[in-house]
């Protein structure tokens, strides 16, 4: 088949079969007298299983995976998607523990106007140096005063001080508070994070779903080429 054949299906350009090729995502395509690409249904077979994989692995690993794939490097393919797979693990975890922390979460009074560190320590009886450490840990971000370089908590910078605060007492440790203040902070707050928490795990389903398409799509890929 010729290169328009291949990219009709899946709405690609000629060039970008051309990319492919190039790239080492599918096997090497064999040339007429005139010099023309010709296609065999291995290579749709592998162009299939590469757009297959994307979704859930995403552009880079799933270039990686077919390289390793085209030169025959079974096992090394197969390490690249155990590494995508650990990964998702690890990010359902991190949701598992998000949702776990909110959970645990009181109500934060809403805060108005700006505070300085010492005054914010002392409404929450802990010292400034803990602060400072949350600080340092990245689940505070608190600006500074150009004249003076004090540090000024915002309306915002107080809520997370309080979530840490009561996730600390929860006896949460500040890795696992981190990804929560990440979470709240990118949402606006801990109401509108539950919304977000629902589209995380909705990505993360999805990504399951298409690492399954993927494999089968690969596995039906090397069996052609093992045949």
């Amino acid at each position: 088949m010729r290169p328009v054949d291949l990219a009709r299906e899946h709405g690609l350009s000629t060039q970008a079969i051309r990319n492919y090729e190039e790239a080492g995502i599918l096997p090497a395509a064999d040339r007429t007298a005139h010099g023309y690409r010709t296609y065999t249904p291995l290579h749709a077979q592998a162009l299939r299983a590469f757009l297959a994989l994307v979704p859930g692995h995403g552009h880079q690993r799933a270039t990686s995976i077919m390289q390793a794939a085209g030169r025959g490097a079974t096992e090394e393919a197969l390490r690249f998607i155990d590494d995508s797979h650990g990964q998702l693990l690890e990010d359902r975890r991190t949701l598992q523990a998000v949702e776990a922390a909110l959970g645990d979460l009181a109500p934060v009074p809403p805060e108005h106007g700006d505070t300085f560190i010492g005054p914010l320590a002392r409404r929450l009886g802990i010292r400034p140096a803990t602060l400072r450490k949350w600080e340092n840990a990245g689940l505070v971000r608190p600006r500074r005063d150009p004249q003076t370089g004090y540090r000024i908590y915002s309306p915002a910078d107080v809520r997370d001080v309080r979530l840490v605060h009561q996730l600390r007492r929860g006896g949460y440790l500040l890795e696992q508070i981190a990804p929560l203040i990440a979470q709240v902070r990118s949402a606006g707050g801990v109401a509108p994070l539950e919304s977000t928490l629902r589209d995380w795990r909705a990505r993360l389903s999805a990504r399951g779903r298409a690492m399954l398409k993927g494999a089968a799509d690969l596995d039906a890929y090397l069996r052609a080429r093992d045949a």
